[in-house]
C-alpha cells in the first residue's frame, strides 16, 4: 500500500463531469474533464440521460489515467460529489427507470406551491432547516406520485447524482446524510423523519428513499464492472461524498475556524454559506437550507440564487445570436473575454437587473417559481455594456440579499467558481457585500471537498479539520478588499434591488397566469443543451 499516494476525486456538475487527482497532501496532480449534458423541453422539463452520466463519467477516469503515470496502482481511494437536487430512479437490476429530473426541472411548480401552503410545512421546515422548492426530490417525487405515478411503481429506489454514481461504483444503494437530512430528514439528527415524509405526502413511497452513508467514516470497494470501465483496480475504496455544494464550500474553505468568514460559489447557480453548529442554528424565514458538513456537529446555512452565471450566458448568447443573424458569427468565449472591457467603459449602478433568468424562478432568498429576470431603468442613452454591467452587478446584490437573509453580513468572503477568476466580478462582489474576498488556490474545490472526505475515511488524517489545515487553509489568498466609492454606491442601490424585488412578486404571478392560459409554443419543443457556464 506504501505507494498508493494518490486519492481522485470525482465532481459531475450541471456544466462538467471532473476527475482530479490529488497527492495525501492536497496537491493536485491533475484533471480530466468531459462536457455535461441535459435536455429541456415543455412545461420546464429538464432531464438527463442517467446511462451517458456514467459512462461520461468513466470516461473522465479513463482521460485522467491517460495524465497519470501508473494510476490504477497508485489510487489509495476516490470519492465522489455531484449535482444536488434532482430524482434519479432506479429500478429492477440496477437500471434507470428512466432521465434523471435535474435540480433544473420546473415540472413540480403546483406541486410545490400546494405543499409549502400546507399547515404542515412549518414543521417539516423546522425538521429540515430548508424551504421547500422545485428543485428538492422531495417536492418532484410528489408531483410524480399525483401526476405519473408509474415511474415510482417502476422504481426500487430514488437517487440523486452523485448516488447513481456510487451505485456503478461499488454497486451500493445509498445516500448521504446532506441531502437525505435537508430533503427528507432532520438536520440535527442527520436522519430521516417521519414528520417530514409525511409532509410531503409520501409515506406511501418511503421504501424508495436509500439507506445513509457517510463517506467519511465508512467506504466501499470499487467493483469489478467497473474497474474495467474506469481503467481502475477493483477493490479501491470509494467514498460518498456530501452534495457538491457543501464539497466545494469545504474545499475553498468556509470551515476554518475563522470567525465571520462565509463562502460564495459562483457559478451556474449562486450558493452563499456560513458553517456553524448545528445547535447555534437560527431559522429565520422560510427560504434556505441547513446542510450538513462532514465534521462533527457542524452544519452550513445556506441560501442559494438559483441562476447566478446562468444570467452572463444568456445576455451572450442573445448578443451571439443577433451577430450570428446578421452575417457576423461570434465564438461565444470571444465574448466572454470582453465582459472586463465592457464593465471599465459602463457607469457602476445606472441600472437594475433581477437574476432569475431560471424558468424553475428563485429559491433564495425568497421561494418563488414564478419570478423572473428583467431589467429596471432602461434608457434610451443605455446601450449593451451598460446591461451587461447591471447583469454581473445583479449576481452581488443577489449574494447581499441572500446573506441578508441569513442574519449578519460576512466579515470575510472566500469565493470559489469559474466566475472567481474575474477580478472585476470579485470587486463588484466585494462591494455588495461590504467585506474583503479570498479566493482559493485550489482549483478544483468540489473534487477536492470530497477527496479529503475519502482521505480521512482511510485514515490518512485523524478528523477533517487537521485535513482542513492541510488541505485548504494555506492555499487561501490574500484578502482583496472592497472599493470604498462603490461600496458606498452598491449600499444606496441594494434598498431598491430589494424593493424591486418585493414589488414585481404580484407580476410575476400575473405573468405565469399568462403563460398557463396560452398554447404552448413550438420553441418549447425538445432540446439538448448543454449545462451551465
Amino acid at each position: 500500500m506504501a505507494d498508493r499516494d494518490i486519492i481522485i476525486g470525482i465532481d459531475a456538475g450541471t456544466s462538467v463531469i471532473k476527475a482530479v487527482a490529488f497527492d495525501l497532501s492536497g496537491r493536485q496532480i491533475a484533471a480530466a474533464a468531459v462536457p455535461n449534458r441535459y435536455d429541456s423541453g415543455p412545461n420546464g422539463a429538464a432531464t438527463q440521460n442517467m446511462d451517458r452520466t456514467w459512462a461520461d463519467c468513466a470516461s473522465a477516469l479513463r482521460s485522467l489515467g491517460e495524465r497519470v503515470d501508473g494510476l490504477a496502482r497508485r489510487t489509495a481511494a476516490l470519492a465522489v460529489t455531484a449535482q444536488g437536487d434532482g430524482t434519479w430512479l432506479v429500478g429492477q437490476g440496477d437500471r434507470p427507470v428512466g432521465d434523471a429530473w435535474l435540480w433544473l426541472d420546473a415540472r413540480a411548480v403546483e406541486t410545490t406551491r400546494r405543499l409549502a401552503g400546507h399547515g404542515r410545512d412549518a414543521a417539516r421546515f423546522r425538521a429540515t432547516g430548508t424551504a421547500l422548492n422545485t428543485c428538492q426530490q422531495g417536492a418532484q417525487m410528489a408531483h410524480m406520485d399525483r401526476h405519473c405515478p408509474e415511474l415510482l411503481d417502476r422504481a426500487e429506489v430514488a437517487l440523486h447524482c452523485k448516488d447513481w454514481l456510487y451505485l456503478n461504483l461499488t454497486g451500493v444503494r445509498a445516500t448521504d446524510p446532506s441531502e437525505a437530512s435537508f430533503t427528507f430528514g432532520d438536520f440535527r439528527t442527520r436522519s430521516y423523519s417521519d414528520l417530514v415524509i409525511e409532509a410531503l405526502e409520501l409515506r406511501g413511497r418511503s421504501h424508495l428513499l436509500p439507506p445513509i452513508l457517510d463517506g467519511s467514516c465508512e467506504t466501499h470497494p470499487l467493483s469489478d464492472a467497473a474497474a474495467e470501465a474506469t481503467g481502475l483496480l477493483a477493490g479501491t475504496p470509494v467514498s460518498l461524498g456530501y452534495v457538491d455544494m457543501v464539497m466545494t464550500a469545504l474545499g475553498a474553505g468556509v470551515h476554518t475556524g475563522t470567525p465571520g468568514a462565509a463562502c460564495s460559489t459562483i457559478g451556474s447557480t449562486g450558493v452563499h454559506m456560513r458553517a456553524v453548529r448545528d445547535e447555534d442554528v437560527t431559522l429565520n424565514g422560510r427560504s434556505g437550507y441547513v446542510i450538513c458538513l462532514p465534521a462533527e456537529g457542524m452544519v452550513t446555512q445556506v441560501q442559494t440564487n438559483m441562476a447566478a452565471t446562468l444570467n452572463i450566458d444568456w445576455a451572450l448568447r442573445v448578443a451571439a445570436d443577433l451577430m450570428s443573424e446578421t452575417g457576423h458569427p461570434h465564438d461565444y468565449a470571444d465574448l466572454v473575454a470582453r465582459i472586463d472591457g465592457w464593465l471599465a467603459r459602463s457607469e457602476p449602478g445606472a441600472l437594475l437587473y433581477q437574476p432569475y433568468v431560471s424558468e424553475a424562478g428563485e429559491r433564495g432568498p425568497m421561494v418563488n417559481a414564478n419570478a423572473r429576470a428583467g431589467f429596471i431603468g432602461l434608457s434610451a442613452g443605455h446601450r449593451f455594456p451598460d446591461m451587461i454591467r447591471a447583469v454581473v452587478e445583479s449576481l452581488g446584490m443577489a449574494a447581499r440579499d441572500c446573506y441578508g437573509a441569513m442574519g449578519e453580513l460576512p466579515r470575510e468572503l472566500r469565493l470559489t467558481g469559474g466566475a472567481a477568476r474575474s477580478g472585476a466580478l470579485r470587486g463588484i462582489l466585494a462591494a455588495s457585500v461590504g467585506a474583503p474576498v479570498r479566493v482559493s488556490a485550489r482549483e478544483e474545490a468540489g473534487a477536492a471537498g470530497c477527496a479529503m472526505m475519502a482521505a480521512v475515511a482511510i485514515g490518512a488524517y485523524p478528523d477533517m479539520e487537521s485535513c482542513v489545515a492541510e488541505w485548504v487553509t494555506p492555499l487561501l489568498g490574500e484578502a482583496e478588499a472592497p472599493d470604498p466609492a462603490l461600496q458606498t454606491s452598491y449600499a444606496d442601490l441594494y434598498p431598491a434591488y430589494a424593493e424591486a424585488r418585493e414589488a414585481l412578486e404580484p407580476v410575476w404571478d400575473r405573468l405565469a397566469e399568462h403563460r398557463d392560459r396560452r398554447t404552448t409554443p413550438e420553441i418549447d419543443a425538445p432540446r439538448t443543451a448543454q449545462g451551465g457556464s
